[in-house]
């Protein structure tokens, strides 16, 4: 049977190495490799957006521009589907109004506000009224020419918007590196402006950086 004094020994032991134990542990812990920041490159943000649409986007991780990105050409892909559609239908009414084949006629639909016994003089030679005739050529050919500018436009646009997008690319990964601490701060002050004959006042805007 083991005395009082042996197991007071054999206690403290015990303590010393669980104690020893718990102090490997927490330094094991501290010494954990701190994560990397990153830092954005201009150049690589760029060939990136160049390469691919939003693919620099993604490089500077702004995910939420991504749908944007899209959004852009998706609207103006469907501008150009849809400009062209009018501009092919538009510019085939115009060529059948204005031709002699009596079998082309889908003009027709498309002039709603009077009867084609009014206005058209190759199915109708006896009652069309000229004056109406060179009204609808005249719209006809409005509207083709209409629906042709916005669909340069609109590939122009999708031009435009993809340079829109490089650029934005560029300028995020340039900003990245802009130095926003707490030490950075923006001073206004007055400012006393020498104005012949007056007192002139103005402000004195500056960027202030504390050590």
């Amino acid at each position: 049977m083991r005395t009082l004094q042996e197991i007071i020994i054999i206690l403290i032991t015990l303590f010393f190495c669980l104690s020893h134990e718990l102090i490997a542990q927490d330094t094991i812990a501290v010494s954990k490799p701190e994560r990397r920041t990153f830092i954005a490159e201009p150049m690589k943000a760029t060939m990136l957006a160049v390469a691919f649409p939003g693919l620099g986007q993604v490089y500077n991780r702004k995910f939420w521009k991504i749908p944007f990105v899209y959004a852009g050409f998706g609207a103006l892909v469907y501008s150009v589907g849809f400009n062209t559609s009018k501009y092919n239908e538009m510019m085939k009414a115009y060529q059948d109004f204005t031709d002699l084949i009596p079998e082309t006629d889908s003009y027709i639909p498309l002039v709603k506000w009077t009867e084609p016994s009014n206005y058209d003089p190759v199915l109708y030679p006896d009652t069309y009224d000229p004056s109406n005739k060179s009204w609808v050529e005249e719209n006809l050919l409005k509207a083709v020419d209409y629906y042709k500018k916005y669909r340069d436009l609109s590939y122009i646009g999708i031009a435009a918007w993809y340079l829109i997008t490089v650029l934005d690319a560029n300028v995020d990964a340039s900003l990245s590196n802009f130095d926003v601490s707490k030490n950075l701060d923006l001073e206004v002050t007055p400012l006393q402006l020498p104005v012949p004959g007056v007192m002139g006042a103005g402000l004195n805007i500056s960027l202030v950086y504390t050590f």
